[in-house]
């Protein structure tokens, strides 16, 4: 649970570390939410909250989206160094 607000982990990592599915993961993460909130010791400040407030805020938003590539198809042609001997064949013999 403090990883995923601490170290902003995704649900997906927080599942392989415990053995848990992502959904399975978020679940839980939801579970604790609400108990935490439903004890009183954890709050989050209303929007309309934060408005009154005299503080001024300023966010920073970074989109740290993890997105698939496409790579190159590797076949056993392009992977496969060949040897060459530095002797030329016909004086081995």
């Amino acid at each position: 649970m403090l990883g995923y607000y601490r170290e902003y982990r995704t649900l997906e990592h927080i599942g392989f570390d415990y053995g848990v599915s992502e959904s399975t993961a978020s679940r839980i993460v939801c579970e604790v939410e609400e108990v935490l909130i439903k004890s009183g010791r954890f709050s989050l400040p209303s929007k309309r909250e934060l408005y009154k407030s005299d503080v001024a805020l300023s966010f920073v938003v970074i989109d740290a989206t993890e997105t698939p590539c496409q790579r190159p198809k590797k076949s056993k042609e392009s992977t496969t160094q060949v040897s060459k001997s530095v002797i030329p064949l016909k004086d081995r013999l």
